[in-house]
């Protein structure tokens, strides 16, 4: 039988088997005849059924041998979903048995270099066996790394003379030029890597490098160049910011700041850089210097009330108000009519940090001229902390009855101890 005919009969085979059940159910429903007459229907519709399906066979036969393109590429397809299914469980086996691999190993090194370091540090009689055993271990780039790691996880947790130990060991294993091919790396995760060995080793071969980076794109690289700077820097760990063009985010910022206190590094002062072309450069200028109380800034501070940039006043107005720079107030009050709502409440809230009752005249102003409630309820405030002259003249207010203000209710609840 050829491949024709069985392919034929199978599909004839599976037509005739649903036409089958679909007779049978159909039948069940009519009404009862004659045997015979049953018999002689039931042979002729099965005969129909069959030279009907054998024709609808024969069509799709032919359909095929016309077509021998199509079943090739058939054939193709399904080899290779067949080839590429095998080809990946193999991949995917064999990864998984490395990655074990590595994890094993990665264990033994550890157990391996803890030990050596702490007998290369604490045991000087056994100092120099601890050394030429290590050198013999970190035979390949993986063992090395795994070393290094081991290091710089060491030197965080230490100080003073066994710290420069480390670093010493680390320059007479020849590490160093293993941090140096991943800070001039062409991949970006390599110079991360290298850019925080170097820092942690204190080496600063490769700060040129380090400083291309502070411009990166790439926000993670741009981040450890940063950090690095700090680490690496002689005198002024934020010496870097006068390199910076890209915007100095709020993590950037935060971290630089943990970074100082961390390592108790020298505070510079932030000043020098209210002039930077880089708007978030100012801004985190502005915050250190509030956050450090730092003094001798009133002349710069009054220079940024008239910057264009919104923020930046914002936050000037706030710096007043915490270091408490009462030569700023005249300042404020010239500005607060053409400064925006946000600004204005800002120079509210530092006149009621740096209280001064020569100012009671302009709160009293903002009482009478604004709408909001928020900027009246700040002008009350600040009245209330110049002491005894700004509650009388509150109390005066709230009592008047020659006319009626929406800001007397204000007055009231402000001088309710309960609620303020």
């Amino acid at each position: 039988m050829s491949l024709k005919e069985t392919y034929l009969g199978l599909v004839l085979g599976l037509l005739l088997a649903a036409t089958g059940t679909m007779n049978a159910q159909a039948l069940e429903g009519m009404v009862p005849m004659s045997s015979d007459s049953a018999v002689v229907d039931t042979t002729l519709s099965e005969q129909e059924s069959v030279d009907v399906l054998s024709d609808y066979a024969r069509g799709i036969l032919t359909r095929f041998d016309k077509s021998p393109t199509l079943v090739t590429i058939l054939y193709i397809v399904i080899l290779y979903s067949i080839v590429t299914l095998i080809t990946l469980l193999i991949i995917i086996l064999l990864n998984r048995r490395r990655i074990e691999r590595e994890e094993i190993l990665n264990e033994y090194l550890l157990e391996r270099y803890q030990l050596l370091l702490m007998n290369y540090l604490f045991d000087e009689e056994h100092q120099e066996l601890a050394f030429l055993e290590l050198n013999e271990v970190a035979d390949n780039h993986v063992s090395r790394q795994v070393l290094i790691d081991q290091m710089i996880d060491l030197s965080v947790n230490l100080k003073g003379e066994i710290k420069e130990e480390i670093q010493k060991l680390y320059l007479r294993l020849g590490l160093k030029r293993d941090s140096l091919e991943k800070a001039y790396s062409r991949k970006w995760h390599q110079n991360v890597k290298g850019f925080r060995e170097l820092a942690f080793m204190n080496i600063r071969e490769a700060n040129e490098q380090i400083i291309k980076s502070l411009n990166s794109n790439n926000e993670i690289l741009r981040m450890e160049a940063q950090i690095a700077m700090v680490r690496l820097s002689d005198g002024n760990p934020y010496e870097f910011l006068n390199l910076l063009k890209k915007p100095l985010s709020l993590w950037e910022q935060v971290t630089l700041h943990e970074l100082q206190i961390q390592h108790n590094l020298d505070v510079p002062d932030f000043k020098q850089w209210f002039s930077s072309d880089n708007i978030s450069v100012v801004m985190f200028s502005l915050e250190m210097v509030a956050w450090y109380k730092q003094r001798g800034v009133g002349k710069e501070i009054l220079e940024l009330f008239e910057h264009e940039n919104e923020q930046v006043r914002n936050i000037s107005y706030k710096v007043c108000g915490e270091i408490g720079l009462k030569m700023a107030l005249p300042a404020m009050i010239k500005r607060y009519p053409e400064e925006i709502f946000k600004n204005k409440l800002e120079i509210l809230e530092s006149f009621t940090k740096v209280s001064d009752e020569k100012h009671l005249k302009f709160l009293k102003s903002v009482l009478d001229m604004e709408e909001d409630v928020q900027l009246q309820i700040e002008a009350t405030k600040a009245m209330e902390n110049t002491g005894e002259p700004g509650i009388s003249m509150l109390i005066k207010l709230m009592k008047s009855k020659s006319e009626y203000k929406n800001y007397q209710i204000i007055i009231r609840h402000v001088l309710d101890g309960r609620i303020y």
